[in-house]
């Protein structure tokens, strides 16, 4: 099953991914991805999905889709955020080697790697692309 990242949330303050269930009265319902928990955000929540998250390249931006899919095709082992700075640096070098050095920090890295292990091991790489995403939304009207 692909996996869509427009309901993929990262949550300001709260550790991890959250599967999009439905809106609510006053915020939104979530399922953890890791525990399988639903939660209700409230409209204060500071959410983002990963499809709108992109990181700083010399040429511009990269969707997050496109660093996932180019941090998979890396060989050899995906360092984990607890890593040494030194390792996870040399590992984006090679997955994005064009990466924006002055806006791209260490700590975008990590939290990077985070989602990434997450997405690995409670969902997909195979990700549903804007096309099949207006499809779906057309059927739906």
């Amino acid at each position: 099953m692909k996996t869509d990242l427009a309901k993929i949330l990262s949550v300001s303050g709260r550790h991890g991914l959250y599967l999009y269930l439905a809106q609510a009265r006053n915020g939104a319902i979530a399922e953890a991805l890791e525990d399988k928990k639903r939660i209700l955000f409230d409209a204060k929540s500071r959410i983002t999905t990963l499809a709108d998250i992109a990181i700083f390249t010399n040429e511009g931006e990269l969707k997050l889709a496109e660093v996932f899919t180019a941090m998979s095709k890396v060989g050899g082992t995906v360092p984990n955020s607890k890593s040494p700075d030194k390792e996870i640096k040399a590992f984006f070098d090679k997955a994005v080697p064009n990466y924006d050095g002055d806006r791209f920090y260490v700590s975008h890295m990590k939290k990077i790697l985070d989602w990434y292990g997450e997405l690995v091991k409670y969902a997909s790489l195979d990700f549903v692309t804007d096309e099949e995403r207006e499809k779906e939304s057309a059927k739906a009207e």
